[in-house]
């Protein structure tokens, strides 16, 4: 129905775009060589982070975090070695890479769902991310296509007649957190969640919107 909203994990895009990598073909680089030394993770792994990366932030035993050249900050780049399953070798040596462009995926998804069933829904593509002052994952949305990523609230009364002043909701992650606690995290195999009732009108939207601006980031 025009409204609803379709949230596909980051991996069945990823494979369906072919960003599958086995670590065999990987040549590590120097600056790979040395991350993996304090990371303690495979140098040609590391490899795959950097050519993804437009900046390291951080690096420690076991941790790697990173802006993804798609702007947003994450460990590992989002490369993944869970549920993934290659056609040769050990499964150890497949990974997967985020989708190349996910507003490009998520926007062409949305035309062939309008195309084939004649009404407007919005997509969003998710992944799970960690947090900094926070334990545990939770689900992000890395591309977006309908999905407002932003509403902006300021303005709005509260219920006493307060009109709110800095509040811009991040509709699209509130989305993406709900729709992976129904996906799960293992082996549910559930890679799509068909979302009806979500509360803000549909519009043209990119990730962008949702990416702090780096003068604006108080933490790095």
């Amino acid at each position: 129905m025009d409204g609803d909203v379709l949230v596909l994990a980051q991996k069945i895009v990823s494979k369906a775009e072919g960003r599958l990598v086995n670590l065999n073909q990987v040549t590590p680089s120097q600056r790979a060589l040395e991350l993996a030394a304090i990371t303690q993770k495979d140098a040609r792994f590391v490899e795959l982070v950097l050519s993804e990366s437009a900046e390291v932030l951080r690096v420690r035993v076991n941790t790697l975090i990173v802006q993804h050249r798609l702007g947003f900050v994450c460990a590992n780049a989002g490369i993944d070695h869970s549920n993934v399953h290659g056609d040769w070798g050990a499964d150890e040596d497949w990974v997967l890479l985020l989708p190349e462009d996910p507003d490009r995926s998520a926007q062409k998804l949305r035309e062939q769902m309008r195309e084939r069933y004649g009404c407007d829904v919005g997509v969003m593509i998710i992944d799970s991310h960690g947090r900094a002052w926070r334990t545990g994952t939770v689900g992000v949305a890395i591309g977006i296509a309908g999905v407002p990523g932003l509403v902006d609230l300021r303005g709005v009364p509260d219920l006493f007649g307060f009109q709110l002043r800095i509040t811009q909701v991040g509709a699209a992650d509130e989305l993406a957190a709900a729709a992976s606690l129904v996906m799960g995290q293992a082996a549910e195999g559930t890679p799509v969640v068909h979302v009806r009732g979500f509360p803000y009108a549909l519009r043209d939207s990119k990730l962008a919107e949702l990416i702090r601006e780096k003068s604006l980031d108080l933490f790095r």
